[in-house]
C-alpha cells in the first residue's frame, strides 16, 4: 500500500470490499457480453461482428484480469478469457486493427501472458505489436491514428490518444528482445512531446502532419470544445502515457512532461473534484466526463511514485481526491446496475453525454487497486 493515513487506509479497505461485491454479481450476469455502456442499467454487448473492432473491446477484460489478480475466483478468469478469444476476429480484419490496439490487446492478451505465460495469448499481444508497429510514419516519426482516407483522409493524423498504446510496444521489444518496437515508440513519444504538449501542460488531441514530408500541418479540436481547448480525457492520455513511457524507458524527458501534463491538470481541477469534458469549456456548460478523473488518477499515483517531496505528496493527494469523489458522488454501487461510473462522456461535440462507459470502470478499479498494492499492473 502508498504512504497513506490511517482514514485512506480505510477507505481504500472499504471501496476495495464494494469492488468485490459488486463486480461479481455484475460478472455473474455479464456472461458472453463485452460491454461498453449500459442500457437501462444493464451492459450493452459489442462482441457482435459489426461492433467486435471498437476500440474500447480490450476494458472488460482488463477488469476481469485485475478481479482476478485481487481475489483469485475463477469467475473472473473465464470472462477475461472469453473477452480475449472473442476478440481474434478483429487479428483477422485490416480494417479494424488501428492505433488502439494496446487498448485491446494489453488488457487482455498481455494481462493473461503475464499471469499465465499462455503462448496463445502471447503471440496475439505479438500480432498486436506487429500491427501497431507497422501504422509508424517514418517521414513524420508518428503512429497514424485510424484508417480512412479519401473523403476522411486520416493519413497523417496522429492523436495524444495513442501515448496509452505504447506500452503495447514496450512490452513486445522486452519480450522477443527486438529493439524496433521500442524505437518506434520512443520516436512516436518524441513527437508527441514536440507538437501535441503546450507550454501551459496542456495538450492538443489532434495533429495533422503532411504524411509524405512529415511536416505538422494543423492541430484539431478532436473531442474537446474547439481548436486549442483542453479536452480533458486527452490531458488525462498524455498524463498517464508519459509517465507510462518513463516507467519503461527511464528518460527523464517523460516524466517531465507528465509532471508538466499533471500540473496543469491539478490547476483546473474544480473545488468538487468532479470533472468537465473540457477545461476550456463554455462556463454556462456543466458537462462532465467521469473517466477523465479516473484516468488522471491512475497517472497521477505513478507519478507519485516516481517523484519525491512535496510534489510526490499533491500527486497522492490529488489523486485521493479525485478518487473519492468519484464514490461519493459519481459511482453507482447499486447491485442490480452494472456500471460503477456515471456521468462520463466519449466527445464534447457528441449529442449523447454523462452516460456510463466501460473504460472509466476500469481506470477507477486500477487506480484503487493501485493504492492498496493489489494492482495488476497492463501498461
Amino acid at each position: 500500500m502508498m504512504n497513506l493515513t490511517e482514514h485512506d487506509k480505510k477507505w481504500v479497505e472499504q471501496t476495495t470490499g464494494k469492488l468485490k461485491s459488486k463486480l461479481h454479481a455484475v460478472t455473474e450476469r455479464t456472461s458472453g457480453k463485452i460491454p461498453y455502456t449500459t442500457e437501462d442499467g444493464v451492459f450493452d454487448d459489442r462482441s457482435g461482428k459489426s461492433e467486435i473492432a471498437w476500440w474500447t473491446n480490450g476494458f472488460w477484460g482488463g477488469m476481469m484480469w485485475q478481479m482476478y489478480s485481487l481475489t483469485k475466483e475463477d469467475l473472473y478468469r473465464k470472462a477475461a478469457v472469453d473477452s480475449e478469444e472473442k476478440l481474434d476476429a478483429v487479428l483477422l480484419d485490416a480494417a479494424g486493427l488501428d492505433h488502439d490496439n494496446g487498448f485491446r490487446w494489453l488488457p487482455t492478451a498481455v494481462a493473461n501472458f503475464r499471469l499465465t505465460k499462455d503462448q496463445q495469448s502471447y503471440n496475439r499481444g505479438i500480432i498486436a505489436a506487429n500491427n501497431l508497429a507497422g501504422r509508424f510514419n517514418l517521414a513524420g516519426r508518428f503512429i497514424r491514428a485510424w484508417n480512412d482516407w479519401g473523403e476522411d483522409d486520416h493519413r497523417g493524423w496522429a492523436i495524444i490518444d495513442c501515448m496509452m498504446n505504447l506500452p503495447l510496444l514496450y512490452w513486445a521489444s522486452e519480450v522477443t528482445g527486438d529493439p524496433r518496437f521500442r524505437q518506434i515508440a520512443v520516436a512516436h513519444a518524441d513527437t508527441a512531446r514536440k507538437y501535441f504538449v503546450r507550454g501551459d501542460g496542456s495538450v492538443n488531441h489532434i495533429v495533422e502532419f503532411d504524411p509524405f514530408s512529415g511536416e505538422m500541418i494543423r492541430s484539431y479540436g478532436g473531442q474537446g470544445c474547439g481548436v486549442g481547448s483542453s479536452w480533458t480525457r486527452g490531458q488525462s492520455w498524455g498524463l498517464y502515457g508519459f509517465v507510462l513511457s518513463y516507467i519503461h524507458t527511464k528518460d527523464e524527458r517523460y516524466l517531465d512532461t507528465s509532471r508538466r501534463i499533471a500540473h496543469y491538470f491539478i490547476s483546473n481541477i474544480p473545488e468538487s473534484g468532479l470533472i468537465p469534458v473540457d477545461f476550456r469549456q463554455p462556463i454556462d456548460c456543466s458537462w462532465e466526463d467521469s473517466t477523465a478523473a479516473a484516468i488522471a488518477a491512475c497517472g497521477l499515483l505513478e507519478l507519485a511514485k516516481y517523484t519525491e517531496g512535496r510534489d510526490s505528496r499533491l500527486y497522492l493527494d490529488t489523486a485521493l481526491k479525485l478518487l473519492k469523489a468519484l464514490d461519493e458522488k459519481r459511482c453507482c454501487w447499486d447491485m442490480n446496475i452494472d456500471n460503477l461510473l456515471e456521468k462520463c462522456t466519449a466527445a464534447y461535440h457528441d449529442k449523447e453525454h454523462e452516460f456510463s462507459i466501460i473504460y472509466g470502470d476500469y481506470y477507477f478499479i486500477e487506480a484503487v487497486l493501485k493504492l492498496s498494492g493489489e494492482e495488476l499492473f497492463i501498461w
